[in-house]
């Protein structure tokens, strides 16, 4: 797809704009006092045996009064107790009321004696923790997104993804950390300050959702709540080693979180689940898609061998990301050589060119008017709350001065916003039809040093692009590379076909092992 000699002209303003964010990242970076820890920059490993079961196994032992639901929330607390402090995923915590809640459970089982079927159909995830990110509300805990000028916004009420989790009796421990306004892929804000990677203190965690996919990498939480416009569920699942699902557009629930997604950012929003264990993901799904989980697919059950695949090892080249690190090619390499040799399928390697303007098909899509005409809110607006527009070339001014509340890349974000358009076309979903899944790196490189996105701000273009086309995905981990960090894969389906996707998520954990605690080789 050739591009005009003006488009070629824009891409070189955008180039030349990346390279002077940055500088300025290196700037930061110089400024930036890192934590000082004792020790190991890996978090401590657990033997817990009750932080090592799925949420799925938890529910059934509590259902079966094997365990009681206040040991399991205690030992969760003692957990993020134990490695919290060095990690800063979870931002603000309610154990007191975890507590009580899980006293509740206890109480309930021992004076109703109703079947375990019928007890899991009411509640199919009773007593497990459940971790949230700050952007959703949660009654009773913070609702900033980062934002200063929201430190003191308390919620309410419940996000509905939340209520509906809380209603199938999983137990919120607390909220987790995000990029300021979910606008970054480094989970660091003016309100919470930064959290660090679990595998490498020194490392990011992805964002916007890098709390919650920190924290449940650390084991302190085993299942949360997510949301994803351009990667922020995947690349934060992808940076800690876990399992995130991206459903299709338009099911699940976006109600209850800030910032407001509105015009296309609308349509292409999307909430999910976040786990360690990959039988959690559909579980989860299925109940945060409340009334629109009927328009997926889940009770359709398609052996891996009657599924096509379908891989391509990189965007095709484009100038605006990072090349695909070598592991990270041989990692997926790996998975087809599995499913050629183990699983006798046929696994087409394809060359779609498109996927080489990711960025420029994303931007245009999330700058387009949605079906009612309503306009996208420009992020001026959303760095005012809806208020006074901030103006981003004097935010920079007052932040190269140590006086702007907000952050970096938001300033960037805002300065760039204006050139950011394109318009481009895609084959994938024609090719994918409702059988086919496509295997596609999740990120360029692994979890990166704190600030190094400053310097490569459109590497979110491998994950922004599946939002753009409304396609559901799910992060999948693949172990660690020889440093220590997570190593993963996205596999995308059609619209609808979640359940491809998280069947092959349930395959991949047990043919390549899934989640790998911290500290542990």
């Amino acid at each position: 797809m050739p591009l005009s000699l003006t488009k070629r002209g824009l891409m070189l303003l955008m180039r030349a704009i990346g390279f002077f964010i940055g500088l300025f990242g290196i700037a930061a970076r110089a400024f930036d006092f890192p934590l000082r820890h004792c020790g190991s920059r890996i978090t401590q490993p657990t033997s817990e045996p009750l932080l090592l079961l799925s949420g799925v196994q938890l529910a059934k032992l509590i259902r079966r009064r094997k365990v009681k639901c206040i040991d399991v929330i205690n030992t969760y607390i003692d957990r993020i107790k134990e490695v919290n402090p060095m990690i800063n995923a979870i931002v603000k915590d309610r154990f007191e009321a975890a507590q009580q809640e899980a006293l509740a459970v206890d109480k309930r089982l021992s004076e109703e004696q109703e079947d375990e079927a019928t007890l899991e159909k009411k509640w199919p995830f009773l007593g497990v923790p459940l971790t949230v990110k700050e952007a959703f509300e949660l009654h009773g805990m913070p609702n900033s997104s980062g934002l200063v000028n929201r430190r003191n916004v308390v919620s309410k009420s419940d996000a509905i993804v939340v209520a509906l989790l809380k209603q199938a009796g999983a137990i919120p421990l607390g909220v987790t950390n995000c990029s300021e306004l979910c606008m970054w892929y480094e989970s660091s804000n003016n309100v919470y300050g930064r959290t660090n990677n679990p595998y490498d203190v020194q490392c990011i965690v992805g964002g916007s959702s890098g709390g919650e996919g920190c924290a449940l990498a650390a084991a302190c939480s085993v299942i949360g709540v997510g949301s994803d416009i351009g990667g922020s569920i995947r690349m934060p699942a992808f940076f800690n080693g876990i399992f995130g699902h991206k459903p299709t557009s338009g099911v699940v629930s976006n109600e209850g979180q800030f910032p407001v997604a509105m015009g296309a950012q609308e349509e292409f929003q999307c909430t999910g689940p976040m786990c360690r264990y990959a039988e959690d993901v559909e579980p989860m799904l299925r109940v945060m898609a409340g009334p629109g989980v009927h328009k997926l697919k889940l009770d359709k059950k398609v052996p891996a061998q009657k599924i096509k695949f379908y891989w391509m090892e990189h965007d095709g080249g484009s100038l605006l990301v990072s090349r695909v690190d070598e592991e990270l090619l041989q990692a997926q390499k790996k998975v087809v050589r599995h499913l050629e040799t183990v699983l006798g399928a046929s696994v087409q390697h394809v060359k779609l060119r498109q996927m080489k303007y990711s960025y420029q098909i994303w931007v245009t899509m999330m700058s387009t008017k949605n079906h009612d005409g309503m306009e996208t809110v420009k992020l001026q607006e959303l760095l005012g709350d809806h208020g006074k527009p901030v103006w981003p070339l004097w935010e920079l001014m007052k932040w190269v001065l140590g006086m702007s509340t907000h952050t970096f890349p938001s300033i960037g974000l805002g300065l760039l916003e204006p050139v950011l358009k394109y318009d481009s076309q895609t084959c994938l979903v024609g090719m994918l039809g409702n059988d086919g899944v496509f295997l596609y790196p999740s990120h360029p490189q692994v979890a990166p040093k704190h600030h190094f996105p400053l310097t490569r701000p459109f590497n979110f273009a491998y994950t922004g692009i599946f939002n753009a086309l409304g396609l559901p995905v799910t992060q999948c981990p693949l172990g660690l590379n020889s440093k220590g960090l997570p190593l993963g894969i996205q596999v995308v389906a059609g619209p609808f076909n979640d359940h491809l996707t998280l069947a092959m998520a349930q395959y991949l954990e047990k043919s390549f092992g899934g989640w790998v605690c911290p500290g542990k080789s």
